[in-house]
């Protein structure tokens, strides 16, 4: 008695697949898409996008605590130099710690969060942006940044308040328009065109040799 193979009226009759919708409605085949980086994602879930590298631009306040501990070392050994009676002194190892300090918590951060407000508080599709974000930097920022420099610096090296009023009135306008000078140029530049993630690392590259100049007036 031979036995009679049941047949499946839903099963696909061939050994291929290309009946598979009565298997699977169309709404639940599981589809494959390529994401951005080329790899197969399910459909309905997507990978987050990956942070692009930005170099030293995720070490804000690193590279601005080791630029500023740079400039402060090469204002020293500038000045060395110059008294060549003196040349056997040796390099004061506290003032580039205190420029590290103060670039790692004061240079770094506030740079980083005023370039951020900037870019919100005056878009780029703003009528005369360039030259309103120029003026709140030179008028406002730097003044106070300044300021804020003489104070620190005052602050670390345990000086009394009386110091730091003298320091005030026989630095801080020469220093003021020393920075205007020279940093007007160069904000235009970074504010109008080096992107974003880029201006504080900029900025740094500059302050490398103002530093030399401000440790200069500490002297």
């Amino acid at each position: 008695m031979g036995v009679q193979k049941a047949s499946c009226p839903d099963r696909p009759e061939s050994s291929s697949w290309a009946g598979s919708e009565r298997w699977f409605p169309d709404s639940q085949v599981p589809r494959l898409q390529l994401s951005p980086d080329r790899r197969p994602q399910p459909d309905g879930l997507s990978e987050p996008p990956r942070r692009p590298l930005l170099l030293f631009s995720d070490y804000i306040s690193v590279h601005s605590g080791i630029l500023s501990a740079l400039g402060n070392f090469l204002a020293q050994m500038i000045e060395k130099k110059r008294e060549k009676e003196n040349c056997s002194q040796k390099l004061d190892v506290s003032g580039p710690l205190r420029y590290a300090i103060y670039g790692f918590f004061f240079t770094g951060p506030l740079n980083h969060f005023f370039y951020l407000f900037m870019e919100h508080w005056i878009p780029p599709e703003v009528p005369l942006a360039g030259v309103k974000r120029l003026l709140l930097d030179r008028l406002l920022f730097a003044p106070a940044f300044l300021l804020l420099f003489f104070l620190i610096m005052n602050f670390l090296e345990g000086r009394e308040t009386a110091a730091f009023a003298v320091q005030i009135r026989r630095s801080f306008w020469p220093a003021l328009c020393m920075n205007w000078r020279v940093w007007t140029p160069v904000q235009f530049i970074n504010i109008n065109y080096v992107p974003l993630q880029f201006r504080v690392l900029f900025a740094n590259l500059v302050s490398l040799f103002w530093y030399i100049y401000l440790a200069s007036l500490g002297k």
